[in-house]
């Protein structure tokens, strides 16, 4: 595989945002380990509902200093908040939940995305850890138990090595359920027909774009700058 280049991207936390308004009123969402949590932060005021896999529904935005409670915590162990009418429950029910498809949105991390949709997001073999360790958690049952999964990740590794691939060369999560890409540098669609790229940062190009994604790019006639 090819060195990808570099290009300066959003920070996390505009990422965030920018899923943020992917999100719909009136929705249950799931937000996965890493920068997914970070969407808690942009949805203050909105009808979303979050809910955290250890057992905790209608989750508030990260606490800040002298907000925290041990026990109020998101996939990525961090401090959150409660929300009006927040309420707790075993992980038994939370994954029923899941399992049951009451997810309307899942926001993961991934380590991977295909061209069409594959995610891998468990386990990365380039560490050389033993045995194949990993970390599975409950990403598997999210990302084929919500109905639509957005994938929130930086777009090529800390080598520049691709991220979004033809296919996948990591243990997979799940086949064919991704939707949506937001990257640093780009948001893409996950389309029957190929990835379509619909948003590039500023100052990028989609020239710029495929030079760091290896599959080969549908361009959209409406590319436009990231939206926030």
């Amino acid at each position: 595989m090819n060195t990808a280049k570099k290009f300066k991207g959003l920070s996390r936390e505009l990422m965030a945002l920018r899923v943020a308004n992917e999100l719909e009123d009136g929705t249950c969402v799931n937000l996965g380990i890493g920068i997914p949590t970070l969407v808690s932060d942009w949805i203050e005021g909105r009808d979303i509902i979050l809910q955290a896999e250890i057992g905790m529904l209608n989750t508030g935005p990260l606490a800040a200093q002298g907000e925290v409670e041990q026990d109020l915590i998101n996939a990525s162990c961090q401090p959150v908040t409660e929300l009006p009418g927040s309420c707790y429950f075993s992980e038994c029910e939370s994954f029923a939940m899941i399992r049951g498809g009451y997810m309307d949105t899942a926001v993961l991390g991934a380590l991977q995305v295909s061209e069409n949709g594959d995610l891998a997001g468990w386990q990365n073999p380039s560490r050389g850890l033993p045995d194949n360790i990993g970390n599975i958690g409950g990403s598997m049952d999210l990302a084929v138990g919500a109905k639509k999964v957005i994938v929130a990740m930086i777009h090529v590794t800390n080598d520049g090595e691709y991220k979004i691939v033809k296919e996948c060369t990591y243990p997979l999560t799940a086949r064919g359920v991704v939707k949506l890409i937001v990257t640093d540098l780009a948001v893409i669609e996950v389309t029957p027909e190929g990835l379509v790229l619909q948003e590039v940062a500023a100052g990028l190009t989609a020239k710029d774009i495929q030079s760091v994604t290896e599959p080969k790019l549908i361009v959209s006639p409406d590319l436009m700058e990231i939206q926030f």
